[in-house]
């Protein structure tokens, strides 16, 4: 289980590319939810995500994904 996110943060889903997904990210992946542990840039502009699980996915630069991205108010 999960703990409950910190009081005044919410939580928004975002299309993320390879240029623009974050460590701390859920993504959902064949009905597993996966969180962003670690993320390599590679060649063209493509990235590796390694997840809290120890997976890795590799993504190209036109790759589309919706996350989960936890964003802190001020």
């Amino acid at each position: 289980m999960r703990p409950p996110a910190p009081i005044g943060a919410l939580v928004s889903h975002i299309e993320v590319t390879a240029a623009s997904v974050q460590r701390g990210d859920i993504i959902q992946l064949g009905g597993q939810a996966c969180r962003v542990r670690d993320l390599f840039q590679l060649p063209q502009g493509a990235a590796q995500l390694v997840f809290e699980s120890g997976e890795l996915l590799a993504i190209h630069t036109r790759t589309r994904l919706v996350a989960v991205r936890l964003l802190r108010r001020r």
